[in-house]
């Protein structure tokens, strides 16, 4: 199966693209999630343009999918 990144569905703040990044790379999501606001730090636009793009492009984790070891 090939990996791939979507929207946590679960463990969400507010869209699930930190999430969803942190399970496709297997990693803490509050460490995504510091690193996303300090890029909103200097002004907003380095963070925030990013997030709201990955936002409309990513799709949401379909239901009845999980993460699993096969998928990291």
């Amino acid at each position: 199966m090939t990996k791939r990144l979507y929207r946590s569905t679960t463990d969400r703040k507010i869209a699930g693209i930190c999430a969803g990044i942190a399970e496709y790379f297997g990693i803490d999501p509050v460490i995504i999630r510091v690193v996303a606001v300090l890029l909103l730090l200097p002004g907003g636009l380095p963070g925030l343009l990013p997030y709201i793009i990955l936002w409309i492009i990513v799709p949401p984790r379909p239901k009845g999918t999980s993460l699993s070891s096969s998928d990291q």
